[in-house]
């Protein structure tokens, strides 16, 4: 199996590591019970100056590569603070606190201020679709130290990113990310791209993040298979479609972690989760099995991501995903 050691140890400082301890989190996912811990695991760490030959094995073998510090670590507050002051007159944030920190309210219904994956009510819903649209996230999505970052990693000469990058918050209770691979949501394009995984702030193991399936590359690559030869006959709008009739309601595989993980345990490892800081980056393979982890930060914290995914410039991708994303697009 791939390797998932801890490359930094309790106490190092977090401008370059992150402070793991030897305690495991406990995780979840939207529904079931907590994992047990015999079925975690830390990520594996990859500092930024790490030879890029072993960040392309690590890649390679592990079907992602979570590197440290890509992003000036100021540069994503900024954006965090942006994106939270636009509801900052809703109640979603905790009084007496500011936009740049994020902190939930824990007088308000989680539920009422779902992100993307979940049930917004229409005004936050708005509010969503002006955030993507605003210059201010669309400026970071080109943002030199990430872009520089890519071509030098996969060695393109230009890239693409799709324009239907996504941000994605999430309130302490609320409805997090269920269990699914990249490439269902993008099927009318090539399945060469590199998702990046952007932590807009500090997120802890159990704060709502990412936890990826361990060797599960090519447990992707046999359920999409099994999908295609499903939907074969479909007409083609809907074979490409991650909400046909042959996939579930929603577009995930699953919202149950320990279920999902007992019926594929022969096939692949643990479920692994990083204690990510403001700054990283994941990358990860468009087979790559994983989900966000339930919200249950001990400072109240909401989580905000963005996932962008890149092309190398000319490759085939999927045309659906190059307007900007809006909640109502149907994707």
């Amino acid at each position: 199996m791939a390797s998932a050691d801890i490359l930094s140890a309790p106490g190092l400082p977090s401008t370059g590591f992150n402070n793991f301890s030897n305690h495991l989190p406990s995780l979840r996912s939207n529904q079931g019970a907590y994992v047990d811990p015999s079925s975690t695991g830390w990520m594996r760490a990859t500092p930024y100056n790490t030879p890029l030959e072993e960040m392309r094995k690590r890649f390679k073998e592990d079907g992602y590569v979570w590197v440290k510090n890509v992003i000036p670590r100021e540069d994503v507050y900024d954006m965090r603070e942006h994106y939270f002051s636009q509801f900052a007159h809703t109640g979603m944030l905790a009084p007496h606190t500011s936009p740049r920190e994020g902190i939930f309210n824990p007088s308000s219904n989680p539920t009422a201020y779902e992100g993307i994956g979940g049930v917004p009510k229409e005004s936050t819903a708005n509010l969503l679709d002006t955030a993507h649209a605003s210059p201010t996230y669309r400026t970071f999505l080109d943002h030199p130290s990430l872009r520089a970052f890519i071509r030098h990693f996969t060695g393109w000469h230009q890239e693409r990113i799709l324009d239907r990058a996504m941000l994605r918050h999430n309130c302490p209770g609320s409805q997090s990310t269920g269990i699914h691979y990249d490439q269902y949501f993008l099927r009318d394009g090539e399945d060469e791209f590199l998702t990046a995984w952007v932590p807009i702030g500090d997120c802890a193991p159990a704060g709502g993040g990412l936890m990826y399936l361990e060797d599960s590359t090519s447990l992707g690559q046999d359920l999409e298979r099994e999908f295609l030869a499903k939907a074969k006959d479909l007409p083609k709008e809907e074979r490409i479609d991650a909400f046909n009739k042959f996939m579930a309601k929603d577009g995930f595989m699953s919202h149950d972690a320990v279920e999902f993980w007992e019926e594929h345990r022969e096939k692949v490892g643990r479920w692994l989760v990083g204690d990510y800081e403001a700054g990283d980056v994941v990358f990860h393979n468009p087979w790559m099995v994983h989900a966000a982890t339930k919200n249950e930060d001990e400072k109240g914290r909401i989580r905000l991501a963005s996932d962008l995914r890149f092309y190398k410039e000319g490759a085939d991708w999927d045309k659906r995903w190059t307007k900007i994303w809006t909640h109502d697009d149907g994707l």
